[in-house]
């Protein structure tokens, strides 16, 4: 490790979306999902939300954990390093994206086609589909 710089990323959020789970030419396997961080400032009437949404990449078996056991909605944290890719699109743009790599993921609940209880148990939830990202 180069001891004049870090790339590190740490980050506490709900999963967006049911990871999608690939696989390359050469049979390694990949998940990418996104998850969303809130943030709150500000009392009484003046208090104001702002959602951040992160995309994550992950390769090799933490990628076929995600894919196998992280739901939408359910609290991870995830720790990684941040990286920038760019591509040609169709009408030759250039595109970019920044992205964490996760080298970690850490579930900070358990989902089971439902929502978490007070107790930790996961009880069927119709109503996952209203969650607020």
């Amino acid at each position: 490790m180069n001891k004049s710089s870090l790339n590190r990323a740490v980050l506490v959020g709900r999963v967006g979306d049911k990871p999608e789970g690939r696989y390359t030419p050469k049979g390694t396997s990949m998940a990418s999902f996104s998850i969303a961080t809130n943030e709150m400032w500000g009392n009484g009437e003046d208090r104001q939300e702002h959602t951040e949404w992160h995309n994550i990449v992950t390769w090799g078996k933490s990628a076929d954990f995600v894919s196998d056991f992280i739901q939408k909605g359910q609290l991870i944290c995830i720790e990684g390093r941040l990286k920038t890719r760019s591509w040609k699109d169709k009408e030759d743009n250039t595109r970019k994206t920044t992205e964490i790599v996760a080298s970690s993921i850490t579930p900070l609940e358990w989902k089971k086609n439902g929502a978490k209880t007070e107790s930790g148990v996961s009880e069927p939830n119709e109503d996952e589909e209203d969650l607020p990202f």
